[in-house]
């Protein structure tokens, strides 16, 4: 008897997994995947696509790049879709300590070189080309501050000027710095090293002492205000450089001969380093990204409601103003999933020249625009959880993706899973938003927890490790309207 049960429940249990299955197959081409399925009426599932409305906009933020974030150098002057975008960086090197000196007796001090050196930590754009590097000092009458935050895209405001020429023009060939650097002092590679003017070095290592430039970090920036580092747009205008400037790779280093004999040495007077690292700080360092958008395609866009085109470039730069108003009239189901899909539509003037060297941003950003709290910018309600909940947020969605489809072979795709949201809207009646999409850097959004703990409110960050580097990003999506690459939110859902 016993026996007979337990082949009546397996039974049962199998029949239930062929149902489920056979309900499935409908469905199964979700691209966040179904998760969870009514166990009674998982053979009614049905699918619908709900129209979305989409527009350009220009997102004017105060992106700062924080010391320990990747500095932006280079120019793009060859973007179609976008315009043009020019990378300049101010900023100072000062020792671990001060007042500060350099070993040895004055009159043995024999000067051989000052090398400003920069980690490379990649690219953006067209690296089969020279790049040419200045190195400037910054104008003594526009000196950096250091109790202000430098926005990154708002230079005019500040005026930061450079000076006179401190090293002779760089040429740096992207394709070898991979190569090792190895002498008696060094040995690393993906390392930038551009020697500084003679006189330079003489002022750092001769003149600067204890008693003057090097008494504290205010006196040394009186003597000598900082680097305005750029590039020269005659040579490679078409890329960006990523730098890591906390790395200690990133420093000026001094050469020079002095008769310091350091202990247990044999006491020979030979050649020596002295290194004047990068010391990270909150401010005093700015990192400037402008955009020129004249005469390009996005110029055409922003602004224009409804269309079949939308442009996001990473920040500072552009962004989607969303809208879905059928979800009101969806009426009240069971949602098994919401995705909402965007894609890219190729540009096939430059489908294999510019699209393959300027990609798509690794992350989008799809956030709610609340019009009753001060027009803020806050999470999708029940969807997007917090970035300390690693899993939770990489299930909401917005990360890049390559698919074929519509005859081309890798085309940028990006899912929103915002099935909470829709649920809340259909049977709670929650409050509906417009959207913002957005490819951010470094951001920070209004959190609000899931349902029910709702009443609650914080911020949460967006970091540079989470999202995009400064500058490097852009695509264009097919909007609402478009016949082939329709933006669109595809729903699976189950009548009561």
């Amino acid at each position: 008897m016993a026996f007979i049960n337990i082949v009546k429940r397996v039974s049962v249990f199998v029949l239930f997994l062929g149902l489920l299955s056979s309900a499935c197959t409908r469905v199964s081409t979700s691209e966040l995947g179904l998760g969870l399925l009514p166990s009674l009426d998982a053979i009614n599932t049905k699918d619908t696509i709900i129209e979305v409305e989409t527009e350009t906009i220009d997102i004017p933020d105060s992106l700062s790049i924080f010391g320990s974030d990747n500095h932006i150098l280079g120019e793009l002057n060859n973007d179609p879709l976008f315009g043009k975008t020019k990378a300049t960086m101010f900023f100072q090197m000062l020792p671990d300590f001060f007042p500060f000196y350099v070993q040895g007796s004055k009159d043995s001090i024999v000067v051989d070189s000052a090398v400003l050196t920069f980690k490379y930590a990649g690219f953006y754009g067209d690296s089969t080309k020279p790049i040419k590097i200045n190195v400037n000092q910054i104008d003594p009458s526009t000196p950096l501050d250091i109790k202000k935050y430098y926005p990154a895209n708002y230079p005019e405001v500040f005026g930061i000027k450079a000076g006179a020429s401190i090293a002779n023009p760089y040429v740096l060939d992207i394709a070898k710095l991979k190569d090792s650097i190895i002498n008696r002092y060094e040995a690393s590679q993906y390392q930038i090293r551009i020697r500084l003017n003679d006189n330079i070095a003489y002022k750092f290592i001769k003149e600067f002492d204890s008693t003057n430039a090097y008494r504290n970090d205010t006196t040394l920036r009186q003597y000598f205000p900082g680097f305005a580092v750029s590039v020269d747009p005659s040579t490679n205008n078409n890329v960006l450089l990523k730098l890591n400037m906390t790395d200690t790779n990133t420093k000026l280093a001094l050469y020079f001969k002095t008769n310091y004999t350091p202990l247990g040495s044999t006491g020979k007077v030979d050649t020596t380093v002295l290194k004047m690292r990068f010391r990270l700080s909150a401010n005093g360092d700015a990192n400037f990204i402008t955009r020129d958008r004249t005469g390009s395609e996005v110029l055409k866009h922003i602004g224009k409601t409804n269309d079949s085109l939308v442009y996001i470039q990473t920040s500072p730069g552009t962004g989607v103003k969303l809208k879905i108003p059928a979800i009101k009239n969806f009426g009240n189901k069971i949602i098994h999933k919401a995705e909402l899909i965007a894609e890219q539509v190729p540009d096939d003037a430059n489908i294999n020249t510019i699209e393959k060297q300027m990609l798509a941003p690794r992350y989008l950003l799809l956030a709610a625009y609340d019009a009753n709290d001060n027009k803020v910018i806050r999470n999708v309600p029940n969807d997007y959880q917090s970035i300390a909940n690693a899993e939770a947020f990489a299930r909401f969605g917005g990360f890049q993706s390559y698919k074929s489809i519509n005859g081309y072979d890798k085309v940028a795709s990006y899912n929103f899973n915002i099935t909470r949201y829709v649920q809340g809207v259909v049977s709670r009646k929650d409050s509906t938003f417009d959207f913002r999409i957005s490819a951010p850097v470094n951001d920070s959004i209004r959190y609000v927890p899931p349902y029910p703990n709702n009443t609650l409110a914080g911020v949460d960050y967006i970091t540079t490790s989470t999202s995009n580097q400064p500058a490097m990003g852009r695509v264009r999506l097919g909007g609402g309207k478009h016949s082939k690459f329709k933006m669109r939110l595809r729903i699976y859902y189950s009548d009561l």
